[in-house]
């Protein structure tokens, strides 16, 4: 069979679906204590009254309102027959009204009262809250916390639920089991755990099946397994091309193959087929690819047998980076997004399918449709949310230079109800995103020719603009390597760069113009990384011989550090925006906290007696 000889639409795949299977969901009886976050197979109705009978709602007396007429402060009554009740007691026959004891004066067996009782005065009536036989919950629908102790409270301790059994079969000969460490080459198995986790919020019962190794003969004895024990079988391939080609054949050879590729991506690989009239989906290995498809095909598919998939909130956003995508297919970006002002800006993650981080930092995301060719940076477009939309709230963008620390301040931030969503640009990146109004604050260290960091390229961009600078640090860049190498070593070693537009970059050229040093001859010049950790990594797995970072990140991966100088790393944000926006401030106030000195203590490499210490613009 070809691959992708004919990419089917979203749209296209969905309507598949719908019309090849019948979607009837089982239905099973389970304990009261299992049945959150289940559906309902049928209406529930209550097996008793609450109350069961009349009810006082007070401390006071029973007594027949008829016997209380024509009480009043000039011409008291006096009753002799009334009952003595407490809060919950239950009124006896007869007796059809309570006065509160604090309206009636005792004398013995005598209740004197000033004013008239009127019928069912004080008194739960039997059904209150729910009667005998009456509906409690409807059918399809998601059974809350709060409906378990309803139930319990109207006698059910067992109810009928909606059940789907989804098998999930890894395969791939490179993947390892969860919890072992891989080595080179392979990769832990996490597809699966996540599609599990996904699935059973939905409120599917999973069977997470053991990794089946790239043996044909052993991918199709898991999938006749799989068939015969679930309504619903999900087969994830690793990352070889051959997993994939077996599962189609497979398929194939025991029912149909339905589609063979969908215009969307990620997830373009993705196998609709049937086996005995039930569904089976094919998915590739890259882990974002895994995740839209869950979202866009799998939700829809759990919805069809009646697991209701959740509705996202959808907010305008300003996209803050220009998006080119292909026509004919549909692709969706993960985003961060949050409201700076009044407005909400997204913020492009990595579009890559197998960088898990960018499915972790994100928040939001955005659906490129078939027809458009994609966004151009300002547009305002619409972004789902995946969170709900008061957590969204909380989210500050953080733009600019990289550090390490930025993740303790995160950190730090969360304890006060801020999420922090960054954005490694680079110095000159998050100058422009604050420039634009596209981010809450910006980390750089921009050395001038005159020796001073940040405040010169602020007066040239941002004119006039009042601006305030937080110190995070004094931090130490020099040059990580395995050898102990210098900087002028750079001539004849494998050279790792950071990008254009960093402050680490503009450290780079201006100390190699100190040393008459030609960037044009430097092996590894222009391969640039985004991050301190990626020029680390780079040099730790032999891809690079040196490069330029701060000392923590060479400290964090054990390498030798030749320290090159001493910058100042500033957090750089419109004035006005610290006054009015108590998120920032939060962070801001994180940095002079003990926490984070001490965590700067541990990371190394950073001078911590002006941490903390602000100036102002102009």
């Amino acid at each position: 069979m070809s691959r992708y000889l004919s990419l089917t639409t979203l749209d296209g795949a969905l309507e598949v679906l719908r019309e090849r299977f019948a979607c009837h969901p089982r239905t099973v009886t389970v304990p009261l204590a299992e049945a959150a976050g289940r559906i309902t197979a049928a209406p529930i109705f209550s097996r008793i009254s609450v109350p069961p009978r009349h009810l006082s709602a007070m401390d006071g007396i029973a007594v027949r309102a008829e016997d209380t007429f024509g009480a009043s402060e000039q011409h008291p009554v006096t009753l002799t027959d009334a009952v003595r009740l407490n809060t919950g007691n239950v009124v006896p026959d007869g007796y059809d009204a309570v006065i509160m004891i604090e309206d009636v004066a005792i004398d013995g067996a005598a209740y004197t009262i000033r004013a008239a009782a009127h019928p069912w005065q004080h008194v739960r009536p039997v059904g209150e809250d729910i009667g005998e036989t009456e509906m409690v919950l409807p059918s399809h629908r998601r059974i809350r916390p709060f409906d378990i102790g309803a139930l319990a409270s109207y006698g059910i301790d067992r109810v009928d639920v909606l059940d789907l059994a989804v098998g999930l079969i890894p395969t791939g000969s490179e993947l390892v089991p969860l919890g072992t460490m891989p080595e080179p080459g392979q990769a832990v198995e996490s597809n699966m755990h996540m599609a599990a986790a996904h699935l059973q919020a939905l409120g599917a019962r999973c069977t997470h099946y053991p990794i089946t190794p790239d043996d044909p003969d052993r991918i199709a004895m898991a999938v006749d397994r799989g068939i015969a024990e679930n309504d619903l079988l999900i087969v994830s391939a690793g990352s070889s091309k051959g997993t994939r080609d077996y599962t189609a054949g497979i398929i194939a050879e025991r029912g149909d193959v339905l589609v063979h590729g969908v215009a969307i991506k990620p997830a373009k690989p993705v196998i609709i087929g049937s086996i005995g009239g039930r569904p089976v989906i094919g998915m590739p290995g890259y882990p974002l690819a895994c995740a839209t498809i869950l979202r866009e095909i799998m939700e829809p598919l759990l919805g069809m047998y009646g697991l209701q998939p959740p509705v996202r909130p959808r907010v305008r956003a300003r996209l803050t980076t220009t998006l080119h995508s292909d026509i004919g297919t549909d692709e969706f970006v993960l985003l961060s997004a949050g409201r700076i002002g009044g407005d909400w800006v997204a913020v492009p993650q990595s579009r890559g399918a197998g960088v898990q981080m960018s499915g972790v930092r994100a928040n939001a995301y955005l659906q490129i449709p078939r027809s458009a060719e994609g966004y151009a940076a300002g547009d305002t477009v619409g972004a789902t949310l995946l969170v709900p939309e008061d957590q969204a709230e909380t989210a500050l963008l953080i733009t600019g230079s990289h550090d390490p620390a930025l993740d303790y301040l995160a950190d730090i931030a969360r304890g006060g109800g801020v999420t922090v969503h960054v954005s490694h640009t680079g110095s000159m990146g998050g100058l422009l995103a604050l420039k634009k109004g596209e981010c809450h604050a910006a980390p750089m260290h921009l050395l001038a020719e005159g020796g001073d960091y940040n405040v010169p390229y602020l007066e040239k961009y941002l004119p006039g603009e009042e601006l305030v600078l937080l110190t995070v640090a004094e931090r130490e860049q020099g040059i990580v390597s395995r050898e102990g190498l210098r900087l002028e070593d750079c001539t004849t070693h494998r050279f790792i760069n950071r990008q254009k537009g960093s402050g680490t970059r503009l450290l780079l050229d201006h100390l190699l113009g100190q040393k008459g040093i030609d960037p044009a001859g430097i092996d590894g010049y222009g391969r640039e990384v985004t991050t301190h950790l990626a020029v680390a990594l780079a040099v730790k797995t032999g891809e690079a011989d040196l490069g330029v970072c701060v000392y923590s990140a060479a400290k964090a991966l054990g390498l030798p550090f030749v320290p090159v100088g001493t910058e100042r790393y500033e957090l750089v944000a419109r004035k006005a925006v610290l006054d009015e926006d108590s998120r920032l401030a939060s962070l801001f106030s994180g940095v002079s906290s003990e926490r984070f000195a001490s965590a700067l203590a541990s990371l190394g490499g950073y001078d911590i007696s002006r941490t903390g210490v602000r100036r102002e613009l102009p």
